[in-house]
């Protein structure tokens, strides 16, 4: 999706898209979450949007999208994996390795996994399928939610207040976001095999 179409929407259907973007993103279908929350500052420093309306909105679609992806996991996630598991290679011994390490850290994967793509959208869904309790993933998404979507927010708004950015070019911010991430990701795979 190009930016004119988002603007369109944005445009025709005002707050509902902001929801509808950011819950499509967190259970797993292909949006621009963080080049759509720098839009957003960008559109409110511009008028187009105003800020309280706008945070909310981004907020409950991916607070929506978090519980969602939970319940989901609760529910169906583990039965659909012990089935049909097998057939992508997740094997009893991977899924141990996988659920032990995920649930060391479990509080801080919800809440600092939004900052990575996948890692985001898998989350909530290994949160459900491993019973972690509503009440934590709760807390842990609410806190995730709002460290999440306000800097992006208040990046796009403080830089459309210094320069004159155009929104066409809003998307090129989630293409350098995305390889800052690889290249993290590849740094640290290599430094991991070295040592």
């Amino acid at each position: 999706m190009n930016i004119d179409t988002l603007l369109h929407y944005i445009n025709t259907y005002g707050y509902l898209m902001i929801f509808i973007f950011l819950f499509f993103g967190i259970i797993g279908i292909p949006a621009p979450e963080e080049s759509l929350l720098f839009l957003i500052g960008l559109l409110i420093d511009q008028r187009s949007l105003t800020f309280l309306p706008a945070v909310l909105a981004a907020f409950f679609g991916a607070f929506t999208g978090m519980l969602s992806a939970y319940v989901v996991g609760k529910y169906i996630g583990s039965p659909f994996i012990h089935k049909y598991g097998k057939y992508v290679g997740i094997t009893e011994e991977r899924w141990f390795k996988v659920k032990n390490k995920y649930m060391r850290n479990v509080r801080k994967t919800i809440v600092f996994g939004f900052y990575m793509p996948g890692i985001r959208q898998i989350s909530p869904y290994f949160a459900g399928i491993n019973k972690i309790s509503f009440l934590d993933f709760l807390l842990s998404s609410i806190l995730g939610t709002v460290l999440w979507i306000l800097p992006f927010i208040l990046a796009g708004y403080y830089a459309g207040s210094a320069f004159n950015i155009n929104p066409k070019y809003v998307p090129y911010l989630g293409l350098v976001l995305l390889l800052i991430f690889l290249t993290v990701v590849f740094v640290n795979f290599f430094k991991k095999r070295k040592a």
